[in-house]
């Protein structure tokens, strides 16, 4: 059982790591590179500030499309396993409540998960790619 949680837990904890590294790294980047562009930004400046908007943009409905889609699977199988265990009632009787607990647990890490994806994908390029960027 612990073994199955933390299979389960380590990639979310991984994914927040990496975030918490990358983001203030790239909030950093940003906000010398708008101090410096001043009241007339580059073109090359410009392009960068664009593309922060956009791209929080595109993280969020990205991420919230994942955590629906990941939320109507977890729904199914919960569904299915509660029709599995009525049907198997007779024979097995109620399933425990840390099975159930755990099975929830599990469901909502899953929904978690799907949705710090798109946010972490795009939080580690961004420090990738700005951390080979001059600010000038």
């Amino acid at each position: 059982m612990a073994t199955n949680r933390r299979r389960l837990h380590t990639p979310l904890i991984n994914q927040a790591a990496d975030i918490a590294v990358a983001v203030p790294q790239v909030v950093a980047h940003r906000m010398t590179r708008l101090a410096l562009a001043g009241a007339a930004p580059s073109p090359r400046d410009r392009k960068e500030f664009e593309l922060m908007g956009a791209e929080k943009a595109a993280a969020f409905t990205e991420s919230w499309q994942a955590m629906v889609t990941q939320a109507m699977r977890a729904q199914q199988e919960l569904m299915l396993s509660m029709v599995r265990s009525a049907w198997a009632l007779p024979l097995r009787g109620l399933p425990s409540a840390g099975a159930v607990a755990t099975q929830w647990n599990n469901a909502a890490m899953g929904v978690l998960s799907k949705g710090m994806a798109p946010v972490h994908r795009r939080a580690v390029a961004n420090a990738k790619r700005l951390g080979r960027t001059p600010m000038r």
